[in-house]
């Protein structure tokens, strides 16, 4: 960098060491405080750890970096995307298929089987680097990633009611937070509703008398956050060669959602800084080191990565857009997930709380597929239109809600089992592909309309305000 400050797009600053060490690592802090509430409240949903989450939110964010030339000022947290794949594999606990394991056993197969989904970013970044973007989105247009959308959200309601019902005062506290800062919060408040929920409704809690910190006391202050029962590389010696392959097949499609979030983030970000970062570092970069990050992390037992919203606010707000500030706070988020008392105490959270929150954010994710939807003006004049968002939309929610939960077929020895979700995304897709009439075409120089946002804001206008 020269030493002199430089400058991209029209105010903002790129250099953020002119500032000051003293004021950059303070930057650099309030990006990790930006995207930590949603970060960890995937692992909380989930099941996963939230140690081993922090700890690979910071790592995949300085191998995005990497990949990217250092260029894109992104960070990569928790994606919420995939919560319906995990919530597809844990809920066959019980079943012939789960041979024996429980809930939390089916965790790694699941984590297996959003490594593979991070293996289609690679796929798909290589296709983009040999044919254009143009060409491969093609295939992926909003009329098929907006219902994608629609019922992953759906499909999540019953979990977060059911979490709500253990204290509703604990719970309609979060609901009624997150909504305030959302909808009335200035600066950092509007960034980060969901600390916010989630401290207020925790608090509600404590004087409640529903929270029991006896692990909190029995936590270490210092500890290893990978644990190997928890790993891809523990499915890997349990062997259950059916349920790794069910894992693939019902999380991989779970990807084309993913994939054009990252694509609206990347867009966003590019709207902030004022630079086209979908040319240049390019989009087979940036997916790739967005893939890359989600494979690491899921082997290790953690949530699939995602560029965040939350940071592209704080770059709105603070308008400093060095690249150096979010590899920072990437930083600590690796320093905080070596603290295992640290983890106890998210662990201790009432079960309302996480509902309460997830209540807003399952709403959300369903809303903004539809907005999807709408903002890229799909026409549901044409039948094909219409035919290929109805059939996701019902495969989907009729299997997830169905008496078995799933379609389940033998291929030899193996027994495979589709969750509703996979089923309503490969129809989509193959239908999409069939079908006569398509009329979307992806413009690399204005990608933002295709975006999605699987956080509890509009992160798009907030980031061109």
């Amino acid at each position: 960098m020269n030493t002199k400050t430089e400058k991209l797009g029209e105010k903002g600053v790129y250099n953020a060491l002119e500032l000051g060490r003293g004021k950059a690592v303070v930057l650099g802090l309030q990006h990790m405080f930006a995207m930590f509430g949603s970060t960890i409240l995937v692992p909380m949903l989930t099941g996963l750890d939230v140690s081993t989450t922090l700890l690979f939110a910071g790592l995949g964010t300085l191998l995005f970096h990497l990949v990217t030339k250092k260029k894109v000022p992104a960070f990569l947290g928790s994606s919420f995307a995939f919560l319906g794949g995990y919530a597809a594999l844990t809920a066959m606990e019980g079943t012939p298929a789960a041979n024996g394991l429980t809930s939390a056993q089916l965790l790694p197969y699941a984590c297996f089987g959003v490594a593979c989904a991070g293996l289609l970013y690679l796929v798909l970044a290589l296709l983009i680097k040999l044919f254009g973007s143009t060409k491969v989105m093609k295939y992926f247009p909003p009329v098929v990633t907006g219902p994608i959308i629609i019922a992953i959200g759906l499909t999540l309601s019953q979990s977060a009611i059911d979490s709500c019902s253990t204290n509703w005062l604990i719970a309609l506290t979060a609901i009624l937070l997150v909504i305030i800062c959302n909808i009335w919060g200035r600066g950092m408040l509007k960034i980060v509703p969901i600390i916010v929920g989630v401290i207020g409704s925790y608090i509600v809690g404590i004087l409640l008398g529903a929270v029991d910190f006896s692990p909190v006391a029995e936590a270490g202050w210092i500890g290893f956050p990978i644990h190997f029962e928890k790993t891809v590389f523990w499915a890997f010696t349990d062997g259950n060669g059916s349920l790794l392959l069910t894992a693939a097949i019902t999380i991989i499609p779970i990807a084309l959602a993913t994939i054009v979030e990252h694509i609206g983030d990347i867009s966003a970000i590019s709207s902030t800084v004022g630079i086209n970062y979908i040319k240049d570092p390019g989009l087979h970069r940036t997916l790739l080191g967005d893939g890359l990050a989600t494979i690491a992390a899921s082997l290790f037992g953690a949530p699939a990565n995602t560029t965040y919203g939350e940071n592209t606010g704080v770059l709105s707000l603070t308008k400093v857009y060095d690249p150096m500030v979010i590899r920072l706070a990437a930083g600590f988020a690796v320093l905080f997930s070596f603290c295992p008392k640290f983890a106890a105490i998210i662990g201790c959270m009432p079960t309302a709380t996480v509902g309460g929150v997830s209540l807003v954010l399952y709403g959300m994710i369903s809303a903004v597929g539809v907005r999807n939807v709408v903002e890229a003006r799909v026409d549901f004049s044409k039948s094909r239109n219409v035919i290929i968002a109805a059939l996701i939309l019902v495969l989907s929610i009729g299997i997830k809600y169905s008496a078995t939960g799933a379609i389940g077929f033998t291929a030899g020895s193996i027994t495979i089992s589709l969750s509703g979700l996979a089923v309503g995304a490969l129809v989509g897709i193959i239908l999409n592909a069939i079908l006569p009439g398509k009329d979307y075409v992806f413009d690399q120089e204005s990608g933002s309309e295709t975006g999605v946002d699987f956080s509890v804001r509009n992160k798009e206008k907030e980031a061109q305000k």
